[in-house]
């Protein structure tokens, strides 16, 4: 077992750490406070790839493994965890199941526009009844001759203020007239499609998160993802994957935390001796560390898993629990080290604070998180 990084991901963090410090974090603090997606960065962020991260080479994406991806989301999410966000979405549940269950026709006419960032992508699931309830999806499909009609509304749509192609979960009717729910590829041209207005968040404010309506929206039968009443197989693997890019993003958000911490703990003097030398704040520090140390570790456990092909759900859910958790503790710690300039907009670690929480929310709750992992161990032989 080798824990040094190979020279490839040394590259892709400094790569993109650079990228992320010098085109992104000048403008995060106005981003946040505007709740503005910045459209120029992605225009810039375009060549670098970020868009296509583990699309292949043949669609016109990176072809990256699954560590460079989630060293890329963490990196992103150190400077700006909304654009972090923006990216593992668009790149995991928006682009990974057209290529894991669309025929070639669709790859070639949805993933190349994609992979360039001219089409974001997102993942249309929740709705007012269907949350952590996948199976409650009441949104639903009717077959005409040439289409499918969708009718319902999907709520918290992460890039839903600027998507281009979406994935809608839908009930329709299967071939053996049951009721299941399918996936559905939607553009934002199709008649009946509209965007909410961007919901007013607590964090991750540069990240459109609107709802979406589909008001007799027509889909052509062309754009049926996989096979009619597949909503639940594609949805998890999906989600499986999903959850390795917003453990990711929590981790970024930890370091960047635990990064800040450090520093003002050095600069900062009380009774005139820096923080640092105080012990309770060393043992702060320990604990973030250690937290962070032992999220990356699972995270990139989970990434080599799906790279090699085995099966990583608990592998991707016990990686998503501890690395949003450890976002949530190293933050408050972070914010308890700064004192009350830590609950001011003046520094950083107020808006990773802020950040933070929802990383236990998105792509399934902890709690779900922990009946993935408890799934995953009664089913092995004992």
């Amino acid at each position: 077992m080798d824990f040094n990084p190979c020279m490839k991901h040394q590259l892709i963090r400094k790569t993109v750490r650079e990228f992320a410090e010098n085109e992104i974090k000048p403008h995060v603090s106005l981003l946040d406070k505007e709740s503005r997606f910045p459209w120029e960065i992605v225009e810039r962020m375009k060549p670098l790839n970020f868009f296509g991260l583990q699309v292949p080479k043949e669609y016109g994406g990176a072809g990256l493994d699954t560590i460079s991806y989630a060293i890329t989301i963490e990196e992103l999410s150190r400077v700006s965890a909304a654009m972090g966000l923006c990216v593992t979405v668009h790149n995991s549940v928006g682009i990974f199941p057209i290529l894991q269950f669309g025929t070639d026709e669709q790859k070639k006419r949805f993933v190349p526009a994609m992979a360039r960032g001219d089409r974001i992508g997102a993942f249309c699931l929740t709705e007012a009844n269907a949350g952590s309830d996948a199976g409650g999806v009441e949104t639903h499909a009717v077959e005409t001759q040439d289409a499918f009609v969708l009718n319902g509304t999907k709520i918290f749509v992460t890039n839903g203020g600027v998507c281009g192609t979406v994935l809608v979960f839908a009930v329709s009717e299967t071939r053996d007239k049951k009721k299941q729910a399918s996936v559905f590829i939607v553009e934002k041209e199709c008649p009946g499609f509209c965007v909410g207005e961007i919901e007013d968040l607590c964090g991750m404010r540069a990240n459109p998160v609107s709802s979406l309506f589909f008001e007799d929206c027509r889909v052509p039968k062309t754009n049926v993802l996989g096979q009619l009443g597949q909503g639940m197989k594609i949805g998890l693997t999906a989600l499986d994957t999903g959850r390795i890019g917003i453990a990711a993003q929590a981790l970024g958000i930890a370091q960047a935390a635990f990064e800040s911490s450090v520093s003002y703990a050095r600069e900062r003097q009380q009774f005139n001796t820096p923080l640092s030398k105080f012990q309770t704040i060393q043992n702060y520090l320990a604990e973030m560390a250690t937290k962070i140390d032992a999220s990356r570790l699972l995270l990139y456990r989970a990434a080599a898993f799906k790279d090699s092909r085995r099966p990583f759900s608990g592998e991707a859910s016990m990686a998503k629990l501890h690395c949003s958790a450890t976002a949530k503790d190293v933050t408050d710690l972070a914010v308890q080290i700064h004192g009350g300039y830590g609950y001011s907009k003046e520094y950083d670690v107020e808006r990773y604070f802020r950040d933070a929480k929802v990383t236990q929310i998105y792509e399934g709750t902890s709690e779900v998180q922990k009946m993935v992992i408890a799934r995953t161990i009664l089913s092995q032989p004992s």
